[in-house]
């Protein structure tokens, strides 16, 4: 038994929807689309290329070749031969063509041809899709211009999904985070950055949301894994960051496809102005200081003011303490007398302590160290309760640094500067301004200990 032949009614209408899907399907591309019978006779035609020569699908379907309406007769003997003759040679082709508009004018496309196969394999007739050349370019130099930023340029580049994952991540933005391009793809930012994670993600969300900001942010950031110098602590860099928020031009209302974050590292210049900028506080606060100790009568308030000044911007707390000899015999134990601190509770003037007792320091104690060395020492907390108390400092303290106090070829005492958890380390420069300090407070306390209660001019 057989399957029954559809033919008549039912066959013209399957026909018929196949012709409007097929007509519907070409009409929604973006690329303009014609082709052409194996006589050259044009078969489709749809509204792209309706869009760029101005001809409609009925003005245009049926015509011979395009020799007289979309192309000059001079050129159409050579354009008609080039189309039609991908049918004798395999792959696609590529060329470029001057046509001719509706309304008189000439437009340079580029045309991507090849043979259509018919049902016994032979060629049946050609397709070519085409655009015109500028728009061909922009979509280039776009493709090229992604190319250069994801190749090895100066800059790093990262785009970043809705998500906020990296999806994709140039040479340099690699090696600024310390991973490969494909190992930091997918992964949250929090697995690549330790400090600064939360600035960079509450800037890619304000982008997403809201646009990107009208002027380049700088970021500071540390990275896992990039602790240098023995120091587990990782080194804070300073990014100058560009966001630009990326959108989908295939739908009808923009839909936020990510985010592309560029950024440059500026850490070394940015370091170099907060020095400049500190060096010039500093050098304006020993001036201001100095002028205000010229109007002192008694040395030790002169040495006071000094520490008053020295604080701001500096420590929080600050401590004089002097030798009760300022000539200890060679093995006789170092003793230090408290003459000078900060007040414990709030911020203020620095007292002058009296009472003349030995402060109870024990044995490898920064003060003790710095007036052995007749130098500076630098103290860090090592996280335990009792550190800052069994140091004789005020509670909280995580950082010190105790400087000798030198005039006239002796060591008077210690000066000793305090800071809290909210502040850095003391560093290097931060040692040498100590020092500076140091021997402007030793003058007035050696002019107090010779009795004299007046600078000499």
């Amino acid at each position: 038994m057989t399957a029954p032949h559809h033919s008549g009614p039912a066959a013209a209408a399957s026909d018929s929807d196949d012709h409007d899907l097929l007509a519907a399907l070409l009409d929604g591309m973006d690329a303009a689309l014609c082709a052409f019978d194996a006589d050259g006779t044009v078969t489709h035609w749809n509204r792209e290329a309706e869009r760029i020569l101005g001809w409609s699908a009925e003005e245009a379907v049926g015509r011979r070749g395009l020799a007289g309406w979309a192309v000059r007769e001079a050129d159409a003997e050579e354009v008609t031969g080039r189309l039609l003759g991908v049918m004798k040679s395999p792959g696609r082709q590529v060329d470029e063509f001057a046509l001719l508009t509706k309304d008189g004018g000439r437009v340079l496309v580029r045309v991507q041809s090849s043979a259509v196969p018919g049902a016994d394999g032979r060629p049946a007739g050609v397709y070519c899709a085409f655009s015109e050349v500028h728009t061909q370019l922009d979509l280039e130099r776009s493709v090229a211009l992604s190319e250069a930023l994801f190749g090895d340029a100066s800059w790093g580049v990262v785009l970043v999904d809705a998500d906020l994952r990296p999806a994709l991540a140039n040479a340099h933005a690699a090696r600024a985070l310390r991973s490969s391009r494909t190992a930091l793809l997918g992964r949250p930012l929090g697995d690549l950055l330790d400090q600064g994670v939360e600035e960079v993600e509450t800037a890619l969300q304000h982008v997403l949301a809201a646009g990107a900001p009208p002027a380049p942010t700088e970021l500071w950031v540390s990275v896992r894994g990039a602790g240098g110098g023995g120091n587990d602590r990782p080194e804070r860099r300073c990014w100058r960051s560009g966001f630009v928020r990326l959108s989908s031009p295939l739908v009808e209302e923009p839909v936020p496809l990510g985010v592309a974050w560029l950024f440059l590292d500026v850490t070394k210049s940015r370091l170099a102005e907060q020095e400049n900028a500190r060096l010039r506080f500093r050098t304006s606060q020993l001036h201001r200081a100095g002028r205000a100790v010229a109007e002192c009568e008694d040395p030790m308030e002169a040495a006071a003011l000094y520490m008053d000044f020295a604080l701001a911007g500096f420590a929080d707390h600050a401590l004089i303490d002097l030798l009760t000899d300022p000539r200890p015999a060679p093995d006789a134990p170092i003793r230090l007398v408290r003459a000078a601190v900060t007040p414990a509770g709030p911020p203020g003037q620095c007292p002058v302590a009296g009472g003349g007792l030995p402060v109870p320091y024990r044995e490898g104690h920064p003060a003790l160290q710095a007036v052995e060395r007749c130098g500076s020492v630098r103290a860090a907390s090592d996280r335990s309760r009792d550190w800052a108390a069994a140091r004789k400092w005020p509670d909280g303290t995580q950082h010190a640094l105790s400087t000798a106090l030198r005039s006239r070829g002796r060591t008077l005492g210690a000066l000793t500067f305090l800071r809290g958890p909210s502040r850095r380390p003391f560093d290097r420069a931060d040692a040498t301004y100590a020092e500076d300090i140091a021997g402007r407070v030793a003058a007035s306390l050696d002019l107090a200990d010779r009795g004299t209660a007046r600078h000499p001019l």
